[in-house]
């Protein structure tokens, strides 16, 4: 997967969505909403810059002479599936107005200290 794409999309939708939020749905959404949607657009944009942290740490492996190493894919896997399902449900939750969505949020945090985590990993290898 090329990591730098998938953030930089990951990037552009989030910006996207900020300035959607910002303009058009400030006028229609409570400011408890609106900061439930807020949430939402700041964590993908972080995690999109953890995407690109992701191909970074790819290349230097490369560079390196290493193989491509099982957890940095993991690590980008886990930021993509953390932004669509902690972000997604966010966006969703504000947008259908329907609660029960924010249950399933938990589970992109999840996958967001997944990834993390697993991101360390690879940095501790690396230093070793």
């Amino acid at each position: 997967m090329p990591w730098a794409l998938a953030g930089a999309i990951a990037g552009f939708v989030a910006v996207a969505l900020g300035a959607f939020g910002a303009h058009a749905l400030k006028a229609k959404l409570s400011p408890a909403d609106l900061a439930i949607f807020e949430t939402g657009v700041r964590y993908q944009f972080y995690h999109a810059l953890a995407l690109f942290a992701v191909e970074v740490v790819a290349w230097v492996s490369r560079a390196q002479g290493q193989a491509a190493n099982g957890y940095i894919r993991a690590a980008g896997w886990s930021f993509c599936f953390g932004i669509v399902v902690f972000s997604g449900s966010l966006y969703l939750l504000v947008g259908t107005g329907v609660r029960r969505w924010g249950m399933v949020t938990p589970l992109g945090g999840l996958a967001f200290l997944v990834g993390w985590a697993l991101l360390a990993r690879v940095a501790a290898q690396a230093r070793q």
